[in-house]
């Protein structure tokens, strides 16, 4: 099952990497400009696009790994714009700058994209899906192999009503297995205390995010991923469907005053994206320098099951209307009440 899962992983990432640098050269070709050379347009008139004050917010963890190359460009001097970048250990954390415009762009959890999009009344816009499935089945044992195998068993997860509780317990009903009767779902510890239970032995089947998959797996070696639940996800979902956790969003505002500047943005994140799943090993010590995961050795194992990618918010729509569909119908709130209308995916040509 694990030597099945490796090379499932690794033709799905020379799939992604290989379409996102198709489209990345592309794109790089068609628009790029040398930083004397860039401007953009806003209402006082044309600015040299390197006098922006760039401000980049993102999360620790997947939903930042792919940026940490542009990080490092930035820090370096490299980088085509002059950034700005604050990262942070929680959701929480973010919120607060989004609201009050103090980031122009975010990596964040997709949900939360759409929750700040209903909260600000349409201020800010989904560029670009940046992470797709992190969950997995971690187990003390080999009695796991599919879906079924979980009737009779206890499965230790993280944060009720969050949304990887509602994403398990969506494929578990489309898997005709009813909680607290055919499944029991355990709640009580958080992320880091239940993946050091799992290595303890205290607990057999756990539901996890990468990077405390890999975290658990280094640990002790007889835990093994039993079940990817990206892959479980699109085996019930209606169409050939994406789980996309993690996201770009942008202020509107920014983005209609400084459209050059935020081209610029993404295709050297795409680039970033792009050096992150080809260029492992520097990339991990890169994370490491970063804080972003705790050292390089977690980073190296996790960055192939962490599924970074750049999609455009055009094409990963038709699949994030289906994961804003299965949040919304387990609780209207965990998406701040509404789902997505079309002025919630940002367009190139707006």
């Amino acid at each position: 099952m694990m030597i099945n899962t490796v090379l499932k992983k690794a033709v799905t990432l020379i799939c992604i990497t290989f379409f996102v640098l198709t489209i990345s050269s592309c794109s790089l070709v068609k628009d790029s400009k040398t930083t004397d050379e860039a401007t953009y347009n806003n209402d006082n008139g044309i600015i040299p696009v390197e006098k922006i004050n760039f401000n980049v917010g993102a999360l620790k963890g997947p939903t930042g790994m792919g940026m940490v190359e542009l990080i490092d460009k930035s820090e370096n001097g490299d980088s085509s714009l002059k950034y700005n970048f604050t990262l942070v250990g929680s959701p929480d954390d973010l919120v607060g700058k989004i609201i009050n415009g103090e980031v122009d762009v975010a990596a964040i959890p997709t949900n939360l994209a759409l929750l700040l999009y209903n909260r600000t009344e349409g201020k800010v816009q989904l560029v670009a899906v940046n992470t797709l499935g992190v969950l997995y089945i971690l187990e003390n044992g080999n009695s796991i192999n599919t879906m079924d195998d979980l009737k009779g068993k206890t499965v230790y997860t993280s944060g009720k009503g969050a949304s990887p509780d509602y994403i398990f317990q969506y494929i578990m009903r489309e898997n005709n297995l009813i909680i607290d009767k055919d499944v029991i779902l355990d709640y009580k510890l958080q992320h880091s205390e239940l993946a050091a239970a799992l290595v303890e032995g205290d607990v057999d089947i756990a539901l996890l995010p990468q990077p405390h998959v890999t975290s658990a797996i280094m640990k002790n070696e007889k835990l093994r991923i039993a079940l990817d639940i990206t892959e479980e996800w699109n085996s019930v979902m209606s169409t050939n469907g994406e789980l996309a956790m993690g996201c770009i969003i942008v202020q509107r505002k920014f983005a209609e005053e400084n459209p050059d500047a935020l081209r610029i943005f993404l295709d050297e994140y795409k680039q970033s994206v792009i050096f992150v799943n080809y260029e492992i090993d520097k990339a991990a010590e890169l994370i490491e320098k970063y804080h972003i995961l705790p050292n390089a050795a977690i980073a190296k194992r996790a960055i192939p099951y962490s599924n970074i990618v750049y999609l455009d918010a055009q094409e990963a729509k038709s699949f994030l209307q289906e994961y804003y569909k299965v949040l919304f119908d387990f609780d209207p709130k965990s998406v701040g009440g509404r789902l997505a209308d079309e002025g919630f995916y940002y367009k190139k040509d707006q």
